[in-house]
């Protein structure tokens, strides 16, 4: 069979604060499914890299080299937006990691290590592919709060920045999710408007899960995990759940069944 899907948003152990996944585990999986292709795709970093790329090699896997970025938001440093980046030549590489420096030596906030959007600009983006964020990136937060004419300007200067290379990201994790923070909306209305924008940019959209563990028994421990990075206790009712049960390792035919409309 053809492959049909292939992860590109996955953050492994290495992203400390919120992923549980060893290297090891999501490569079996991917084999195990028949995908051709994985990436790694941590949190501000890129230091399971190394380790990443030979032991998919060895299994027969090609490891795609990524990372989710903070993108600064200098309305509000307290509420930065995403973008997710994967490098498609070695200068993409290079380029990520002299973004990634630049941002822990110059632009910290809170512990966040954040890239400035004027950036790439200065160092250009040639062999980088950068996908929206979804919901958590700046056109998904205009989409979520219904600000076309912004998400579309927002859209136009991504695409700008990363010509033929810049895709509008879209998820789901089940009927009942909902997009974060204080205009929570159902995160089925950022994936229609996402669609509309796209179309009426004509920019290409590609569909991603965000895996924080391999299987779906293993959400309690993630969410222990995550409790620990932010000084929580996991028995609190009021603390934030940011994650869902549904962020596993799915499977091609999973993913499938999750986008059949948008084939």
């Amino acid at each position: 069979m053809r492959p049909s899907f292939v992860h590109l948003r996955l953050h492994s152990e290495y992203s400390i604060v919120d992923g549980i996944v060893r290297l090891d585990e999501a490569i079996a999986a991917a084999a195990g499914d028949g995908m051709p292709a994985l990436a790694v795709t941590d949190l501000a970093n890129v230091f399971g890299t190394v380790k990443f790329y030979q032991a998919a090699r060895g299994r027969g896997v090609k490891p795609i080299i990524g990372c989710d970025v903070w993108i600064s938001n200098e309305a509000d440093r307290d509420k930065p937006h995403r973008l997710l980046l994967l490098c498609a030549a070695h200068a993409g590489y290079l380029r990520l990691c002299e973004l990634l420096t630049r941002a822990y030596r110059s632009n910290q906030y809170r512990g966040r290590a954040e890239i400035e959007k004027a950036w790439f600009a200065e160092t250009g983006t040639a062999g980088l592919i950068a996908l929206s964020g979804a919901h958590h990136g700046d056109v998904g937060q205009a989409l979520v709060i219904e600000n076309t004419t912004l998400a579309q300007k927002l859209a136009r200067e991504w695409g700008a920045l990363f010509p033929g290379c810049y895709y509008i990201e879209l998820q789901r994790l089940g009927s009942n999710a909902m997009t974060a923070g204080a205009a929570s909306v159902p995160l089925e209305n950022h994936v229609q408007r996402a669609l509309r924008l796209a179309s009426a940019l004509k920019l290409p959209v590609v569909a991603t899960h965000p895996v924080q563990f391999v299987k779906p028994d293993d959400f309690r421990a993630h969410e222990a995990r995550v409790c620990i990075a932010e000084g929580y206790v996991l028995s609190d009712q009021r603390r934030p759940r940011k994650f869902s049960p549904e962020q596993y390792f799915k499977t091609q035919a999973e993913m499938n069944a999750l986008f059949e409309d948008i084939p």
